[in-house]
């Protein structure tokens, strides 16, 4: 059986799972060149650096400024855009630029890519965050020119600028700064543009597009009245414990001079767990429960069709609201009037159960070949998981196995969990009826 032969065989979770890792190999033998890099990196950094970049998670493993010259910084810009906005996504895009039909294999596939259920208003739904995307961008890029060009220069300035707007939108945590944006903690531009940027595009396209068409809370769908009430109770919640956990903590907040300073770095930190990435404190100086709490934010994540990873936060919700449903006793969940089957509680059991053993494991791998400590460990993990890009400081020192759990990890949390599960699974009716058991739960 010939290549060819063999793609068109795949299903499509399949199918874009092989265009991820082609386009993950690509961009590891860009970052490969001598023209990319200040000096010779090994293949080890390049493949773990362009995954990290297409999966828009973040974690490195060479200091990105550093290693990499403005091409190859570059080459990780157009990683993080096609990896964050989908590669079908901008597919979609060069066939209709070119007039050229998208056929219904394409559709499905690109139906995957952007976690839909039908592909009906797929095309429209592409132009949507394209234009999105490209406008949100361009609005950043001249904020953040106002705080960088000052301290930078013109040139490097609008290119931290450029860099800082295409990476936040797409939620993937690469910085052109050594030290992330720690030396911008206290500069409220840098701090409203970015986290703007973050949770505008993890909310979802799909909740942006139904806000455009519907213009009316009511006429809202309950994907998007679930996402708009819940980021804001989430961002509080995490906002009110961080700044509780970290408030005195000298290696965080505590060594902020003013109290306007300190409100911007809990914010900021509560905010960018859910899979941006970014920090403005020192994050392996976090105390051990807000480490906790920051990897329940990062397991979380944002919304569906997003630049976001992790479980996604409909998928919380519907799990706390069946879990409320079952102690009172309700045989239906309902939410702002209506009803959820139990096929949907079922799908979000699935991954929730995937996630967490694959999270479990990849610990357990990671304890075995590096000694980094439980906690760090885990918080890499995590973040990886959850294409977050937050470091406890455990993923530079990472080599062989230890990289490769790593890069399974993004892998995993940008293409879906659930696409191993569409392997594992087998669609049919059963033949055979069998009587009703009783299992003792709990």
């Amino acid at each position: 059986m010939n290549l060819g032969n063999w793609l068109k065989r795949l299903p499509p979770p399949g199918l874009l799972a092989v265009i991820y890792l082609a386009f993950i190999s690509i961009g590891a033998v860009a970052l490969k060149l001598p023209i990319s890099v200040t000096e010779p990196i090994t293949w080890s950094d390049a493949l773990f650096t362009s995954t990290s970049a297409v999966t828009v998670t973040g974690l490195i493993v060479v200091d990105t400024p550093e290693a990499f010259t403005l091409f190859g910084q570059g080459v990780l810009l157009v990683l993080m855009q096609m990896g964050g906005l989908g590669l079908m996504t901008f597919a979609a895009l060069v066939l209709i630029a070119l007039g050229i039909p998208i056929g219904v294999p394409q559709m499905v596939v690109l139906r995957e890519d952007l976690n839909q259920t039908s592909i009906s208003n797929l095309l429209s739904l592409v132009r949507i965050i394209l234009r999105l995307a490209f406008t949100l961008e361009a609005i950043a890029f001249l904020l953040l020119a106002t705080s960088f060009v000052p301290d930078h220069g013109w040139g490097m300035g609008l290119w931290h600028a450029l860099f800082h707007s295409i990476s936040a939108f797409n939620n993937a945590g690469f910085s052109s700064f050594s030290d992330s944006l720690i030396g911008y903690v206290a500069d409220p531009v840098v701090n409203i543009t970015v986290t703007s940027l973050f949770i505008v595009s993890g909310i979802g396209f799909v909740v942006l597009a139904d806000i455009r068409a519907k213009r009316s809370w009511r006429r809202l769908s309950l994907h998007s009245k679930l996402m708009l009430a819940g980021t804001p109770v989430l961002i509080i919640l995490a906002f009110v414990t961080f700044a509780a956990l970290e408030w005195r903590n000298p290696g965080t907040l505590g060594a902020l001079e003013t109290t306007f300073a300190k409100l911007q770095a809990a914010y900021f930190q509560a905010v960018t767990p859910r899979t941006a990435g970014f920090n403005t404190i020192n994050t392996s100086a976090m105390r051990d429960s807000t480490a906790l709490m920051t990897i329940m934010l990062m397991i979380i994540g944002g919304g569906s069709t997003s630049t976001a990873g992790g479980i996604k936060l409909t998928s919380a919700i519907v799990l706390l609201m069946a879990t409320l449903a079952f102690f009172k006793r309700r045989r239906e969940l309902n939410m702002f009037g209506r009803a959820l089957g139990a096929a949907e509680v079922l799908k979000v059991m699935a991954l929730l159960t995937v996630s967490i053993i694959t999270i479990i494991l990849s610990i357990f791998l990671l304890s075995i070949v590096n000694n980094s400590g439980f906690l760090p460990l885990a918080f890499e993990a995590a973040s990886a998981f959850g294409t977050v890009g937050m470091s406890m400081g455990a993923t530079g020192t990472l080599e062989g196995w230890g990289r490769g759990v790593i890069m399974v990890l993004m892998f995993l949390g940008r293409v879906g969990p659930l696409v191993l599960g569409f392997f594992l699974a087998t669609q049919g009716h059963p033949m055979v009826r069998y009587p009703k058991g009783q299992v003792y739960l709990g």
